[in-house]
C-alpha cells in the first residue's frame, strides 16, 4: 500500500449511528454466564442430532433424561452396582465394569443453568422440562446411588481417626 492508504475498518463508513462501535460490545461474561451458555448450545446441538431433530417448542423432560445419560459417557466418577465385588469400598484394589457417570453434584448444576438458560431463550416457567418432577426425582435418585456406591469410603473419610474431627470440605468422598 503506498501513502495514507490503509485498509478499512469493518464499521468505517456504515451508516450506523450512535458513535463508536465498540459500545455494541457487551462486558465479558462470568464464568457462570460462560457456563450456561456453553450448556445451553450444547443441549440445542443435542436436540439438533436427534433422528428426526427435537425443536425446542417439543422438548419435554424425556429428552433432558436422554440428554443427562447421554453425558454419562464423559463421566468420571465411578458408581458401583449393588452386585458388584467392591460396591462400598473406599479404595477397590482391582478396576472392574462399572460405568463411570457424571457426579451428581455436576448434573443438579447443570440441571439449574439449563432451567434457567430455557426461561432466559423464551421458555415459561410451567413448561420448563429441566424443572419437572421427573427430572428432580432422577436427579435424586443419581444422587442416592452414588452415596450408595461409595458409602464405605465416605464413612472412612468422615473423620480424622487421630482427633476424631471433621476432615477438611475439600476431601473427595467419591472415587474418581
Amino acid at each position: 500500500m503506498s501513502g495514507d492508504q490503509r485498509p478499512k475498518d469493518s464499521a468505517e463508513g456504515s451508516s450506523r449511528s450512535g458513535g463508536d462501535h465498540h459500545q455494541l460490545q457487551s462486558a465479558p461474561l462470568s464464568r457462570y454466564e460462560s457456563q450456561k451458555r456453553r450448556d445451553w448450545n450444547t443441549f440445542g446441538q443435542y436436540l439438533k442430532n436427534q433422528r428426526p431433530p427435537v425443536s425446542l417448542s417439543q422438548c419435554n423432560c424425556n429428552h433432558v433424561l436422554d440428554f443427562l445419560r447421554y453425558l454419562d459417557q464423559f463421566g468420571k466418577t465411578k458408581v458401583h452396582h449393588h452386585g458388584c465385588v467392591f460396591f462400598g469400598q473406599p479404595d477397590p484394589p482391582a478396576p472392574c465394569t462399572c460405568p463411570l457417570r457424571q457426579a451428581w453434584g455436576s448434573l443438579d448444576a447443570l440441571i439449574g443453568r439449563l432451567r434457567a438458560a430455557f426461561e432466559e431463550h423464551g421458555g415459561s416457567a410451567e413448561t420448563n422440562p429441566f424443572g419437572n418432577g421427573a427430572i428432580r426425582r432422577d436427579s435424586l435418585q443419581e444422587e442416592e446411588e452414588e452415596e450408595d456406591s461409595n458409602k464405605a469410603k465416605r464413612r472412612s473419610k468422615a473423620f480424622d481417626a487421630d482427633s476424631l474431627s471433621p476432615l477438611a470440605s475439600s476431601d473427595k468422598w467419591i472415587t474418581k
